[in-house]
């Protein structure tokens, strides 16, 4: 039986005791010289205790919603979970994951890697190959200094494998190294481009003296980019291939000597396919992962559209929970404002911010309707109006912000927020 996650949980308490400084954007000056633990339990309020925009906040509520929602969905459907950390690189936001039983952790790179390792996380997938040498020696001492720490990484193709192999058999490491074949498709990112050639990497992961295959995964996130039918239809085959691949490694003998195969995929899209997949029978001992990783915060633009949890009768959506705040600095002409707030703050690759609140002078907080961004410079939102509107310079705009996997990396430190009561800050490692 499979071990649950862990974490140094005393690293991660140990966050709170860091100084908060003028390195850090958008924190009152009068934090300066205090601890995390000790700002958060100020409660400070996000407009009248001097925090400065533009900045971008969690909302504890969406977060505690999302975290729950995702947990009881994946064990009613009989799937692990090992969301991708990338999405936040937050040791604190890991913690809640793994006190709602995720199984493990994913990972895109060795810097990635360290910083988890730091955090004493004790599972964790590679949903990459891992052909640096340095890498590999690093990999290498974590693997024999801790006999808890189980890593799996993945391989596409046959070079990758003597690569690999090439340098661990240089260092000798005291156990093999996992791995799990990853199949691609035409037009996707990595992986195999079909049955034959993944059949032939897991062969030279098998004849390896220093690998061990334990699975089969991949990412179907990369073959479609919307919710129609014919995007759906185009998972349901990459799935099935992925099924059939597993089946048939097993019975070439390659996985006698593995308690469970690990057979893996899932992004935030389409993982209601993925868990309807490989949660069915099979006819040896399964575990079947989800990496999905957006779903902690979900967002106000290409995760909402695209949700399984927007289609799903039956299940509550997912919250978003993070939001942008930024002044009214210009309005040149009528029908434009300019915001406080560009590329190096806010995501911008999936859809722009959502125009969704505006702060009055007078502390008045009201839904902002007919008003869209145009565009971002770098420090600099265009918000485009219409005639009836009556945002003036010095207001503040709410934004909904869209794919929250390039927003935590502009952030190093990001309050999290019940209302607008700062109820804790969480620090980001990118």
């Amino acid at each position: 039986m499979q071990h649950l996650m862990e974490m140094d949980l005393a690293a991660v308490a140990d966050i709170r005791s860091e100084q908060v400084s003028w390195r850090f954007k958008g924190l009152p000056s009068s934090t300066f010289g205090s601890t995390l633990g000790e700002v958060a339990e100020r409660r400070l309020d996000l407009f009248t205790d001097e925090f400065v925009g533009p900045l971008v906040v969690l909302d504890e509520d969406a977060l505690a919603h999302n975290l729950t929602t995702m947990a009881q969905w994946c064990d009613n459907h009989g799937v692990k979970l090992a969301p991708h950390g990338k999405t936040t690189m937050a040791p604190q936001l890991f913690q809640r994951q793994v006190e709602h039983g995720v199984w493990g952790l994913t990972a895109a790179n060795a810097s990635q890697l360290r910083v988890y390792r730091a955090f004493g996380v004790s599972r964790i997938l590679l949903a990459n190959q891992l052909l640096d040498p340095a890498a590999l020696r690093w990999l290498v001492r974590e693997l024999d200094a801790d006999p808890g720490f189980e890593f799996s990484c993945w391989a596409d193709s046959e070079a990758g494998v003597t690569l690999m192999s090439e340098t661990l058999q240089e260092i000798q490491p005291s156990r093999p190294v996992d791995v799990i074949v990853e199949l691609g498709a035409p037009g996707g990112r990595t992986g195999a481009r079909d049955l034959e050639t993944a059949l032939a990497v897991a062969r030279a992961v098998d004849q390896s003296p220093v690998l061990r295959l334990v699975g089969a995964g991949g990412y179907e996130g990369a073959l479609a980019h919307d919710a129609s039918e014919a995007s759906q239809s185009v998972v349901d085959g990459y799935l099935t291939d992925l099924r059939t691949l597993v089946l048939r490694l097993a019975d070439a003998g390659l996985f006698d000597e593995i308690d469970s195969v690990i057979v893996t995929a899932g992004g935030s899209a389409y993982f209601d396919q993925v868990a309807a997949t490989l949660s069915q029978p099979w006819p040896f001992p399964v575990t079947p992962v989800l990496r999905s990783g957006a779903y902690i915060t979900h967002d106000d633009g290409f995760y909402r559209g695209i949700s399984p949890f927007a289609r799903i009768d039956g299940v509550e959506p997912f919250k978003p929970a993070l939001r942008a705040w930024a002044q009214v600095t210009s309005r040149p002409q009528r029908d434009l404002a300019l915001l406080t707030i560009g590329k190096r703050d806010a995501s911008f690759d999936e859809g722009l911010p959502e125009p969704q609140l505006v702060r009055r002078g007078d502390g008045a907080i009201a839904p902002l309707a007919g008003a869209r961004i145009t565009a971002l410079n770098d420090q600099h939102a265009f918000l485009s109006l219409g005639p009836e509107s009556t945002v003036r310079v010095g207001d503040w705009v709410g934004l909904g912000l869209s794919h929250p996997c390039t927003v935590f990396d502009k952030w190093q430190l990001i309050p999290v927020v019940r209302g607008t009561t700062v109820v804790d800050l969480i620090r980001t490692y990118f």
